[in-house]
């Protein structure tokens, strides 16, 4: 299996994360995201899309980290937590599936506006991303999970963007349950950091 990466990517960090998690070998192959290596001939045949991660394993290749998350649980989760089969559950994970690869990514534009100097509307950006942090702050109010009351990919979508919003200018300060929330993330067993989120200790 071979996950094209970079390290600094929270999208492709999901994958890292979740693959260690649940105990796959793989090998990197990084990506110069930021000399856009992404977005030249051989990585645009790999992904039309332009963007990263890429998963190749054997014949199969995919893009978008929440399509990848969704392969990796079915195939590779035996306790079939992460990622249940009934109706119920994956349709109740696959919402925040979309949100972690939609509204949070307000956070990921943010960040790429303060630390790689993208010609972006970093108010807009901050404004989108504290109201999708509110909507998730009130929902964690009597949960500790996104949903059926333990990890599932749904958390894993959605954790990175929201751990690093403060390198895109959000102060996390105001939203306490998704701060606790990230604390249990962090304290996942076979948690792996990334620069930018630590282990909790």
């Amino acid at each position: 299996m071979k996950l094209y990466d970079f390290e600094l990517s929270g999208s492709c960090y999901k994958i890292r994360l979740f693959l260690n998690i649940v105990g796959v070998e793989y090998q990197k192959e990084k990506v110069d995201f930021v000399g856009k290596e992404h977005k030249n001939n051989k990585y645009l045949g790999l992904n039309p899309f332009g963007e990263i991660p890429i998963l190749e394993d054997g014949d199969l290749r995919l893009r978008d980290a929440q399509a990848i998350l969704v392969y990796l649980a079915k195939k590779y989760d035996a306790s079939d937590t992460w990622y249940p089969e009934d109706a119920r559950s994956a349709g109740q994970i696959s919402q925040w599936l979309s949100t972690g690869g939609g509204e949070i990514m307000n956070s990921a534009g943010a960040r790429l506006v303060k630390i790689l100097d993208y010609p972006l509307d970093l108010e807009k950006l901050q404004a989108g991303a504290r109201r999708v942090f509110g909507i998730l702050d009130a929902h964690l109010a009597n949960r500790e999970w996104l949903e059926l009351g333990h990890p599932t990919i749904a958390d894993i979508a959605c954790f990175p963007y929201t751990a690093l919003a403060g390198e895109g200018g959000i102060d996390l300060t105001p939203y306490a349950n998704v701060r606790k929330w990230i604390e249990r993330i962090t304290s996942l067993p076979r948690f792996v950091p990334m620069p930018g989120i630590s282990a909790n200790s």
